[in-house]
């Protein structure tokens, strides 16, 4: 194995990632910001219509990017651990494995993509919407289930070899492309609805093609290393089961999360001014994550760092990196998102809120948008490290607690006490929210300690 490899850590693996994971989070508004452009023939605006579509199609793309990262976090648990251990009919058998994988992937999204032409219409929606989202919805589900699960087995081998780098070029790629097949195709063209998810579709090939083409490259090189180096020969009983060990897990856990979204939303519903409540609650929620962007990339670069080094056995390594990595992000809590949120979150709410009652609940809840994502750094960091030493279960455990039994219940009480005390409902479940990811932070940190000292 190289020695560059070896001296890479969480820091340099994460650079490239947070740049990407924040552009592709600000290059999520490509879509919405065309369509509210979009007219039909007769001139009349259609764009309220289409980004209903655009919103009606989100739950099925948020499944496809369950799947996505369930099965990246597998392969790339399994591959750099394999690579960490020279082990090469184990990457030969992961890569095969996981061409099955994604094969099926196709299969089961393209029968979702024909149900949706199939039964749109008789959804009971708007007949415009029903026919925009008809259109983008089956596009988007069957062009890209192609386009972006095909770039899985890519995008998991590059961040095997540790180059993160890559997928940072992949991204802004097919960002760049989708912004440029987009003003052709809707302004162009004249194209509509149809050219901006083809446009969605056609984008993402460029990271496909650059990532595919590196990972060609590594794979060359890992070759030629290891050529003359005794290699170990232990093939897997069952790759796919290997990988899925893995994937569904990590997988799962991404669900919980949105899940555990829609209850606070469900909860805040039931209110008697519950729109403005559930309109703060949105920019709160959609603060917090935007500026978890870092500590989600950083998650993503330590789950192949944890895997290569646990093949290599350098448990010590793998101690020192989490303690880097959760000092950094604590830093990150303190020193950088503590100041952007009081010098720009009362400008945030104001500017995303459509009535007083909304940026009132909005301002005072982003007051705790830094203790939220302070709470966050363990849970969404240490997850990885248990997905890195193939022990995907304390992860998904920890995250049913957090959904059920942690967030949930405080979000509910805390909604009580805020109306109890004539406060902002939306402000109680903000500190309920916290206080419920700080329990699972806190459980998930002692089970990781405890197992590091298992597995050395």
């Amino acid at each position: 194995m190289s020695e560059k490899i070896r001296r890479k850590g969480i820091l340099a693996l994460s650079g490239p990632l947070i740049i990407s994971f924040w552009l592709r989070s600000a290059f999520g508004w490509i879509d919405p910001i065309f369509a509210a452009s979009l007219k039909d023939s007769l001139g009349n605006s259609i764009g309220d219509a289409s980004l209903a579509a655009i919103g009606l199609t989100l739950p099925f793309e948020f499944l496809m990017i369950s799947c996505w990262v369930g099965t990246s976090n597998g392969l790339t648990s399994r591959l750099a651990a394999a690579m960490g251990a020279q082990d090469h009919e184990q990457v030969r058998q992961l890569k095969a494995a996981a061409r099955r994988i994604i094969w099926v992937l196709n299969a089961i999204f393209l029968f979702l993509a024909l149900g949706v032409a199939s039964f749109s219409e008789s959804l009971g929606l708007d007949s415009i919407v029903a026919s925009q989202f008809r259109i983008y919805a089956t596009i988007i589900v069957a062009g890209s289930s192609f386009t972006s699960f095909w770039s899985i087995l890519p995008d998991s081998i590059v961040k095997a070899h540790h180059d993160t780098r890559t997928t940072m070029w992949a991204g802004i790629l097919s960002s760049t492309l989708n912004v440029f097949l987009n003003a052709i195709f809707t302004f162009g063209l004249g194209w509509g609805i149809w050219g901006i998810a083809f446009s969605t579709v056609l984008g993402r090939l460029a990271g496909l093609l650059y990532a595919t083409g590196r990972a060609a490259a590594h794979e060359r090189d890992r070759k030629k290393q290891d050529a003359c180096e005794p290699s170990p020969h232990n093939p897997f009983p069952a790759p796919v089961r290997a990988i899925l060990s893995i994937a569904l897990p990590s997988g799962a856990t991404y669900v919980l999360m949105a899940l555990e979204s829609q209850i606070v939303n469900f909860l805040l519903a039931r209110l008697p001014n519950a729109t403005s409540q559930l309109a703060a609650w949105s920019i709160f929620d959609r603060s917090v994550r935007f500026m978890a962007m870092p500590l989600i990339a950083a998650s993503v670069a330590m789950l192949p760092l944890v895997a290569r080094r646990h093949g290599e056995g350098d448990i010590r390594g793998i101690r020192k990196e989490v303690r880097l990595s959760l000092l950094a992000g604590l830093a990150y809590a303190i020193v950088f998102v503590t100041p952007v949120a009081f010098l720009f979150g009362t400008w945030v709410a104001g500017k995303l809120s459509g009535s007083q009652a909304t940026e009132i609940a909005a301002q005072r809840a982003m007051e705790i948008l830094p203790l939220a994502v302070f709470a966050m750094v363990p849970v969404l960091l240490l997850r990885a490290v248990f997905d890195g030493l193939q022990k995907p279960k304390p992860g998904l455990i920890v995250a049913l607690l957090r959904t059920f039994l942690f967030v949930s219940p405080l979000v509910w009480i805390g909604i009580f006490w805020a109306e109890k005390n004539s406060s902002h409902p939306t402000v109680g479940a903000a500190w309920g929210f916290c206080l419920g990811v700080s329990m699972a932070s806190a459980v998930l940190g002692l089970w990781l300690r405890r197992q590091l000292k298992e597995t050395a």
